[in-house]
């Protein structure tokens, strides 16, 4: 990402903190920004990954447990403590989670416990609310940017995709928009991404039939791809993008 109009100097470095970074699409959209020269501060219930490509990554990371609000609280008093009297740039919520049945397969809506159906919620959809409420001062300050990754499964039934995860997701979507409509003009724009079936480690069997069948591009994406729309949407070349949700699914939603 080349942008005429951010400074890259040492001092005035753009911020953007990452959910969900330690692997997967989190982990694409952390190399992304670093390589284009911002100030990434890595937010995960894990510690610092070591396949992150740069030493001073483990000084950015915060520990957060997105579904516990006392360590959401904790976790984003110390972001704010980091980034001192700066602002905000880019806020990236990508944390999710989408728990399986005890044979691997979807979670029906009615065969999916109340206590899963409660945390798919806090970690999906509460946590990235929490997140930009806390950080909305930071956000102001900077004129940033918020990204939701929400999914394919928030718009269509998917095959393995459980029922309380596309319900998050779906809720997610819609939660863009209000914050879209509510922060604009304050300066703050707030778009999602809806990735379909990208390429990481935690596919399930059967995916690379269903791409076949369901995808005209007839591949899987790569969670580079991703990236590169999420960092685009985070740039000034999308200043008069918001409320936006983008597509990245080789057509499959077509």
């Amino acid at each position: 990402m080349s942008d005429k109009t951010q400074d890259n100097s040492p001092f005035k470095k753009p911020t953007v903190a990452v959910t969900g970074a330690s692997r997967g699409i989190g982990h694409a959209i952390v190399k992304e920004f670093h390589n284009s020269g911002w100030e990434v501060f890595t937010l995960a219930r894990t510690p610092f990954s070591e396949v992150c490509p740069w030493a001073e990554g483990i000084v950015q990371h915060i520990e957060i447990d997105l579904a516990d609000p006392v360590s959401i609280r904790a976790s984003l008093a110390e972001l704010k403590k980091r980034l001192g009297n700066r602002g905000l740039n880019a806020l990236v919520n990508n944390a999710g989670i989408s728990p399986k049945a005890e044979d691997g397969g979807r979670m029906s809506a009615t065969g999916t416990s109340l206590e899963d159906f409660q945390r798919v919620m806090m970690v999906n959809l509460m946590a990235p609310m929490m997140l930009c409420s806390e950080l909305l001062g930071p956000l102001q300050q900077a004129k940033g940017a918020v990204v939701n990754v929400t999914s394919i499964a928030g718009q269509q039934i998917h095959p393995f995709a459980g029922s309380a995860y596309a319900v998050s997701k779906a809720g997610l979507s819609a939660l863009t928009r209000e914050l879209a409509f509510e922060l604009g003009d304050k300066g703050v724009r707030v778009n999602a991404v809806s990735p379909g079936e990208i390429a990481t480690s935690i596919l399930s069997a059967g995916t690379e039939e269903m791409v076949e069948q369901q995808v005209p591009m007839k591949r899987l994406g790569s969670p580079v791809e991703v990236a590169e729309v999420v960092s685009f949407l985070c740039s000034a070349k999308a200043s008069y993008v918001t409320g936006a949700e983008i597509p990245i699914n080789g057509g499959q939603h077509v």
